[in-house]
């Protein structure tokens, strides 16, 4: 088999494994965009059904939710031009189908580049799989309750103290969360990706302590660069976490490092 036939079938392979991850992503966001989430009491525990009604859909119900407890209430969150409340829930209802689709999207990937892996690298890949979407899942909640309410309040209190009334667009509000939501779940996979590497042996478990100095100022710069604001606060809240992480992601490989020496 010549280079380019080789290269034509790893291309083909590609395309087959990322259309499987769009059809995921889409029927997922096509459930959010046709139906409306219904509760009902089942002994005493509220459950919810879908039914079909895409004025109203889920990713609406997403949106007010978004609106009801991440907006000030002296904010008013309008649309400026047609189509913009729909854009945003397209937005939301594709995040949701990106978190929903990770076991897809980690075990295509992982199929693609198996040909490519030693065997011990193929089965960190395996065991990392429903961690990583974990820390996904954690990264977007922790920054759903505990930072984006509190950037969003710092930066309208600059409009407020100015005099001036806040109207802010859909597109731009749910932009700004789902960004966040996605830099925090993405950050918070740093001890998974340290582990990752150490396993496949590519640095020793000294490395991580040997680097954390470094480590930390890469990670400040990042929580700089990443919020808006330059109070110099908010971005603690992404390097705080993200220290933490890889001081946890440090002590487990040494751990691990120890028990394997031990046995």
């Amino acid at each position: 088999m010549s280079e380019i036939q080789e290269i034509n079938l790893h291309l083909d392979e590609l395309r087959k494994r990322i259309l499987r991850v769009v059809l995921v992503i889409g029927i997922v966001t096509v459930f959010l965009l046709t139906f409306h989430a219904e509760t009902v009491e089942f002994n005493g525990i509220q459950l919810y059904y879908p039914t079909p009604e895409p004025l109203n859909n889920i990713a609406a119900q997403i949106t007010n939710h978004m609106k009801a407890n991440l907006v000030p209430e002296d904010v008013q969150l309008i649309q400026t031009a047609p189509g913009q409340a729909f854009f945003s829930q397209v937005y939301i209802a594709a995040l949701v189908g990106i978190v929903v689709g990770m076991p897809m999207i980690i075990k295509e990937g992982v199929g693609f580049i198996k040909p490519a892996l030693k065997e011990n690298e193929v089965n960190v890949s395996r065991t990392i799989s429903i961690p990583a979407l974990g820390l996904f899942i954690a990264g977007c909640v922790f920054s759903y309750n505990l930072v984006i309410p509190y950037i969003l309040e710092f930066l309208y209190r600059y409009g407020e103290s100015a005099g001036l009334v806040t109207f802010l667009n859909v597109v731009d509000f749910v932009t700004f969360v789902l960004q966040f939501l996605l830099a925090f779940g993405l950050s918070f996979q740093l001890p998974l990706v340290m582990y990752a590497i150490s396993a496949s042996g590519m640095v020793d478990s000294d490395f991580w302590r040997k680097n954390i100095r470094y480590a930390i100022i890469a990670i400040v710069i990042f929580g700089a660069v990443i919020t808006p604001d330059g109070s110099g606060v908010t971005m603690w809240f992404i390097g705080g976490p993200m220290i933490a992480l890889y001081v946890a992601g440090m002590i487990i490989i040494e751990r691990k490092e120890r028990k394997k020496l031990n046995t």
